[in-house]
């Protein structure tokens, strides 16, 4: 007699990176699967039908699964996959899965890749959030923790340290986060953690915080790497990025490896984009191009190495937008901006207010705000990719 079985979003991510064979049926609505859906750092075999439509008729739908490979399941919550999961057991497939805890375990899925060499005293993580096509990072020495723009999957964090005998001791912001719910707060109200963060965008947060400055730089406990404080306003008046070791480049949403952060986002369109022309030509493109760029988002897995990390060295990454970095005066990169602009995501305000501790949702409404693919990019990726 066969079983219907569950799968985690963990178990998911090893089955699209190990390139595993199988059916992926989305059971969601089709304006859930078109807004957001799984993807991979390798295509996948995958099937929109919803729930309802199994409710309508079985037969007609039974038929668009293919019965000649294992089928993973996800809906929204749970019991929508295991209920189809269900009816094809019954029909007499033979290897069903259902995702256990639905689409928004997928949403806070993170799973570490280390980028520097293991030779090094020092460990940096790459913790990459495929549901949300984001990236944050862990950098640990001596028994010591920081985090950089955390998510709020906590559980994940804690359980990660005390795999590598450590303590959170800081997270830093690189900008008050538009995207996605910051863990901060939360990691430090359970940790004691200190919050380090740019007054240009937290000068109203309600919750304590260290202000970090231009210029400053913080050593990882008395002999660890640096991490130097480099202000990088544009996608926001805030936005900092951080210079660790001299080699590793955390851009946040200011920049990343094909395209640039969104100035747009605020309804300032034109003050910002000045904030981040200037930036880009004056900073950024004065830096060591050495440097690795480690950015807080990505627009797809192709920009991933062949070790499926986000890492591009920063020479490389002002070549791959060379018709931004072209751009030769503020007003030209205006007209660029507002020339490719789209309309942001409603939800980016409500978000900002949670991390700015001036609202408070419960998990569930947390769960829902935080679904889905990130927009910080600027569209010229879109405009110049064709």
């Amino acid at each position: 007699m066969t079983f219907i079985k569950s799968f985690t979003s963990k178990n998911l991510f090893s089955s699209l990176t190990n390139k595993d064979d199988f059916l992926l049926l989305d059971v969601r609505n089709k304006k859930d699967f078109s807004r957001f859906q799984i993807e991979g750092p390798f295509e996948v075999d995958m099937v929109n039908i919803p729930y309802f439509d199994f409710l309508e008729g079985e037969d007609g739908n039974i038929s668009k699964v293919s019965r000649q490979k294992p089928v993973k399941i996800v809906c929204a919550k749970e019991g929508s996959a295991l209920y189809v999961g269900e009816i094809l057991v019954a029909h007499g497939f033979e290897d069903v899965a259902y995702l256990a805890g639905g689409i928004k375990t997928w949403g806070n899925l993170l799973t570490p890749k280390r980028i520097n060499p293991k030779s090094d005293d020092y460990a940096l993580f790459q913790f990459i959030r495929p549901g949300k096509a984001s990236c944050n990072y862990g950098l640990l020495y001596k028994g010591e923790m920081i985090i950089f723009d955390p998510s709020r999957n906590y559980e994940f964090y804690k359980s990660f340290a005390e795999s590598h005998r450590t303590k959170i001791v800081r997270t830093f912001e690189t900008h008050l986060q538009a995207d996605y719910i910051s863990g901060s707060k939360q990691i430090a109200n359970v940790n004691g953690a200190e919050i380090m963060a740019h007054v240009s965008d937290f000068k109203d947060a309600s919750f304590q915080y260290s202000e970090v400055k231009d210029g400053e730089s913080y050593p990882v406990g008395d002999d660890g790497p640096e991490i130097k404080v480099l202000h990088s306003p544009g996608h926001t008046p805030g936005s900092t990025s951080y210079i660790i070791d001299d080699k590793y480049f955390i851009t946040g949403d200011t920049m990343f490896i094909f395209s640039v952060g969104r100035p747009d986002l605020s309804g300032k369109t034109e003050e910002w984009s000045l904030m981040l022309f200037d930036t880009l030509t004056n900073k950024v493109q004065n830096l060591d191009k050495n440097l690795d760029v480690l950015p807080g988002h990505y627009m797809d897995w192709n920009e991933a190495n062949d070790k499926l990390l986000f890492v591009e060295k920063l020479g490389e990454v002002i070549q791959h937008n060379a018709g931004v970095y072209k751009i030769t005066t503020p007003e030209k990169f205006t007209q660029y901006i507002k020339d490719n602009m789209r309309k942001s995501p409603e939800v980016y305000g409500e978000i900002r207010k949670v991390n700015s501790g001036w609202l408070d949702v419960d998990m569930d409404e947390a769960d829902i705000m935080d679904l889905g693919k990130n927009e910080c990019a600027a569209e010229a990726y879109n405009a110049e990719k064709g």
